[in-house]
């Protein structure tokens, strides 16, 4: 038996484009894959989606006579050395804007830098809650042993009376993290 040496044209046309589409596939999916985290985002961000908050100038739409508790909450990651004392917990009525302060104080020997990612409990109520002021937006830096407070300026949006399925809701918790910054150490 004899290897026949005769190129099957039709099937090496077909390889080839096999071959162009699955490259086109993999480098979609490679495109896909870094533009995941910022449309997640974004889309968090428009929902409320994962307890997501709205940034705001201010209220336009005034306060309604329900009151809503707000309750705020720190963690510290193992890797900051601070200690972080929440704010105390407030009610007051919704579309109040509030201003309230965590504070923060650098237990090591050195300047650290840190930074803070937040959630909002129940995660249904995140749309409705509105910063305008946050120290979460920004790096924070404190030098040896330092305190500082950093303030967190907000409303509840009014709307939130409208939505059905937060009429039983009468406590909202504003969670922070703090973690050393990307670049601390570098």
């Amino acid at each position: 038996m004899t290897d026949q040496a005769l190129p099957n044209i039709p099937a090496t046309r077909n390889n080839r484009r096999v071959l162009v589409l699955l490259l086109a596939l993999v480098a979609s999916m490679v495109g896909v894959a870094y533009a995941a985290v910022p449309l997640y985002q974004l889309f968090c961000q428009v929902t409320g989606l994962g307890g997501t908050t709205q940034v705001a100038d201010g209220n336009p739409k005034g306060v309604i006579a329900r009151e809503m508790t707000v309750r705020f909450d720190s963690n510290v990651h193992s890797g900051l050395d601070w200690q972080v004392r929440p704010a105390a917990r407030i009610t007051d009525r919704i579309g109040t804007v509030e201003t309230v302060n965590y504070v923060a104080t650098n237990l090591s020997d050195k300047t650290v830098t840190g930074t803070a990612v937040f959630n909002v409990t129940p995660e249904k109520s995140g749309i409705y809650f509105n910063k305008m002021e946050c120290f979460c937006f920004t790096e924070q830096t404190l030098g040896p042993g330092e305190t500082v407070e950093m303030p967190i300026t907000f409303f509840v949006d009014p709307d939130l009376a409208k939505d059905s399925e937060l009429d039983t809701i009468r406590e909202i918790t504003l969670s922070y993290t703090f973690y050393p910054a990307e670049n601390e150490g570098r």
